[in-house]
C-alpha cells in the first residue's frame, strides 16, 4: 500500500513537471542562479574603491568579460541542443530556462564590463549587438508566454488544414450561387474567387491588414447591388451571405497565420544577431589583446 502511494506521488510530480513551463522550471532554479551571479557582480563593482571605476581593461573587466563571453557562447549552443532532446538534469526545458535567465543576467554583466565607457568602436558595437539579441529574446519570451493560448482559442477545434478546406468549399458554393447573376454581378464575385487571400507579403501577415482583399471588396459591391435591386434580390442575398461567411473564415485564418508569424519571426532577428554578436566579440577580443 505504501509503495503504491509512493508511486502515485512520484507520478503526480512527473506530470506536474511535464506541464511546468520553462520559466518556472525546478522552482525558478535558473532565475535564482542568475540573480546570485548578477548580485555578486554588482556588489563587487559597487564596493570597489578604485577610481575611476573598473572598466573593460581592469582585472574586474577581464573577469566579467570572460564570464560574459563564456555565457554567450554557451547560450548560443541552445540551437544545437534543440536537436538532442532527452530527459534529465540537462533537458531541453532546463536548458531553455537557463538560456532565458542567464541571458538576462548579461545585461548587468555586460554593462559593468564596459565600465559605461562607450564610443564609436567595435567594443561598443559588440555591446549594442548583445543588447539587441537580449531585446529580441525578451520579445520571444513574451510571444511564447501569450500567443499559443490565443492561437488555440482562435483555431478552436479545427486544424489549419480544415480551415483551408472550409475556404475552398465556400469558394465552390460562391461560384455556384453566382451563376444566376448578371455579367456585372458575376464579375464582382470573381474578385473574391481569383484574389490571393494571403497576398500582401510579410508585413500584411504580421499586421493582419490586407488592404487589397478581393473578398472584402466583392462583399461591399454585392451588398450595395442587393440594396439597389428590387424583385431580384434572392441571388444577390445568397451570394452576400456566402461572401460574409468567406470574409469571416478568411479573418480567422489570417489571424491564425498572424499569431504563428509572431511566434516565429523574432527568430529571424534573434539568430542572425547572435551570429553577428559572436563575430563582433571575436574582433573585440582580438583587438583588446593586440593593443594590450
Amino acid at each position: 500500500m505504501a509503495s503504491k502511494s509512493i508511486r502515485q506521488a512520484t507520478s503526480g510530480r512527473e506530470r506536474a513537471s511535464e506541464h511546468e513551463g520553462f520559466l518556472r522550471h525546478e522552482g525558478y532554479k535558473w532565475l535564482k542562479i542568475a540573480l546570485v551571479i548578477s548580485g555578486v557582480t554588482l556588489l563587487i563593482y559597487a564596493f570597489n574603491d578604485v577610481q575611476p571605476k573598473p572598466n573593460g581593461g581592469s582585472i574586474y573587466g577581464y573577469t566579467t568579460g570572460t564570464i560574459g563571453v563564456g555565457l554567450i557562447l554557451w547560450l548560443a549552443w541552445l540551437g544545437v541542443r534543440k536537436r538532442d532532446i532527452r530527459p534529465g538534469r540537462f533537458s531541453l526545458k532546463s536548458w531553455t530556462s537557463a538560456h532565458v535567465y542567464l541571458g538576462l543576467s548579461l545585461i548587468i554583466i555586460g554593462s559593468l564590463h564596459t565600465g559605461f565607457d562607450f564610443g564609436w568602436n567595435v567594443h561598443t558595437l559588440a555591446y549594442v549587438l548583445m543588447m539587441l539579441v537580449i531585446g529580441s529574446g525578451i520579445f520571444g519570451i513574451a510571444a511564447y508566454a501569450s500567443l499559443p493560448q490565443a492561437l488555440s482559442a482562435n483555431r478552436g477545434e479545427t486544424t489549419q488544414i480544415q480551415m483551408l478546406d472550409n475556404l475552398r468549399m465556400l469558394d465552390r458554393q460562391i461560384n455556384e450561387a453566382a451563376q444566376p447573376l448578371d455579367a456585372e454581378g458575376a464579375a464582382t464575385v470573381q474578385l473574391a474567387l481569383h484574389d490571393d487571400p494571403f497576398g500582401g507579403g510579410l508585413l500584411a501577415r504580421l499586421s493582419g491588414r490586407y488592404s487589397k482583399c478581393g473578398t472584402r471588396a466583392a462583399l461591399a459591391a454585392i451588398r450595395a447591388r442587393a440594396k439597389r435591386t428590387d424583385g431580384e434580390t434572392d441571388p444577390y442575398d445568397h451570394v452576400e451571405v456566402l461572401l460574409e461567411r468567406k470574409r469571416s473564415a478568411l479573418s480567422r485564418i489570417r489571424k491564425h497565420l498572424r499569431l504563428k508569424g509572431l511566434l516565429e519571426v523574432w527568430l529571424y532577428v534573434h539568430v542572425p544577431l547572435t551570429f553577428a554578436l559572436i563575430a563582433a566579440l571575436f574582433v573585440h577580443i582580438v583587438s583588446v589583446f593586440y593593443y594590450w
